[in-house]
């Protein structure tokens, strides 16, 4: 597979450049619900380590994003527990779009559209690095995952179904 060169800029590789994040770009041929198993195969690295970008919303419709290893799943009732709301559950995908500005499948953390709480599964900040979206579908970046704490505020929570 030949390898793809930069890509264009986006709303979150603007947002991680103008706070002078250093990341790296990781490029691949996306595929309609290959999910992480697709990308972490394409770029050669573990599934635990590629962070899924949720977005959800609680009893009340407000939204919030969740980060969890794209290996694991997210237990909306430990969520809903830890976060104290009665429930969550995943946004609709048109309501997701909206919310986030980017097409499901190519949500990013950094920069969307609307700012909105983040939570992050508390395992994902001791990784080393991790690959996130970078604001398009078939498009990772590698990051230092402290970011997801220095600029998102990003809130560990313990939320990830047992295997």
């Amino acid at each position: 597979m030949a390898k793809k060169e930069h890509v264009s800029e986006t709303p979150a590789t603007q947002f991680l450049r103008k706070h002078g994040v250093v990341f790296t770009e990781h490029p691949y041929d996306y595929e309609e619900h290959g999910g992480t198993t697709v990308s972490s195969r394409a770029i050669g690295v573990p599934e635990h380590h590629v962070v899924k970008t949720l977005v959800m919303q609680d009893e009340a419709a407000r939204p919030m994003i969740v980060l969890m290893h794209g290996d694991r799943k997210v237990s909306t009732k430990n969520l809903a527990r830890v976060i104290a709301c009665k429930s969550v559950e995943p946004c609709k995908i048109d309501v997701a779009q909206r919310h986030s500005g980017y097409l499901v499948g190519g949500t990013s953390p950094f920069g969307t559209r609307k700012p909105m709480p983040v939570y992050v599964e508390a395992s994902v900040l001791a990784l080393d690095r991790i690959y996130i979206n970078g604001g398009r579908r078939g498009y990772l970046v590698g990051i230092d995952p402290a970011v997801l704490s220095d600029l998102l505020g990003a809130r560990p929570v313990q939320c990830a179904l047992a295997e």
